[in-house]
């Protein structure tokens, strides 16, 4: 389960044993879910949240912060997505300590 981002007490990780769509997922303390990109013409169009089985939903307070991140990270992160599912690489995390503005 490689760690991605770390940012604001949010963590991004992929699952090892993931599949497509692309999407990350974001833990906060014992909170995680789902976030699935949607693209139309290579462009981001939304950020559905889902929940993961077995897991309390990352709380509502915290979405914008997810939402912020991924608008500004979302090419970085599919980057990583095919760097760690197609290419099978070692995914590096990255610690971001500066509030990102979408």
């Amino acid at each position: 389960m490689p760690k991605i981002y770390e940012y604001f007490g949010l963590v991004f990780l992929f699952y090892a044993n993931d599949h497509e769509p692309v999407h990350v997922h974001v833990q906060h303390a014992e909170f995680e879910s789902k976030v699935t990109f949607i693209y139309d013409s290579g462009a981001l169009v939304d950020i559905r949240f889902d929940d993961v089985p077995g897991k309390k939903p990352v709380p509502k307070s915290k979405r914008l912060d997810i939402i912020n991140f991924v608008k500004v990270y979302h090419a970085h992160i599919v980057s990583k997505w095919i760097q760690f599912y197609v290419f099978k690489q070692k995914i590096h995390t990255e610690k971001i300590t500066k509030r990102v503005k979408p």
